[in-house]
């Protein structure tokens, strides 16, 4: 699971396509979201260890940094998320997500299907 700035965060990343902490933490603060720039580093270390984040070592003046960019998030995202539902409800969390699975248009099912890949 992942927390509000973690979201945030990955939401950014996602609109810059790669970036240092540096520049995150820059987007953040203009969108309105001021942080430590530590702050944001260990967030983008943390969705990194989670699969939700790439990042490759590259030189910059003074020495090297990790630039980041979005891995396929949203399929980690919810593929963690149905599982957390079945191991933090059992059967009966998976047969209330059935019956609200079923309430779903057509349309929306198959919008789900393509962001799960089912």
């Amino acid at each position: 699971m992942i927390g509000s700035l973690e979201a945030e965060i990955l939401l950014v990343l996602k609109a810059l396509k790669r970036a240092p902490a540096r520049t995150v933490r820059t987007e953040l603060d203009r969108r309105g979201t001021t942080l430590a720039y530590t702050t944001v580093a260990t967030s983008l270390a943390r969705l990194h260890a989670k699969g939700m984040l790439r990042r490759r070592l590259e030189p910059c003046q003074g020495g090297m940094r990790f630039v980041y960019e979005s891995a396929d998030f949203e399929h980690k995202y919810l593929r963690n998320l149905l599982r957390g539902v079945v191991t933090l409800f059992g059967p009966a969390g998976v047969v209330h997500l059935n019956e609200e699975l079923a309430k779903l248009k057509p349309a929306e099912e198959r919008e789900l299907r393509r962001r799960l890949r089912l």
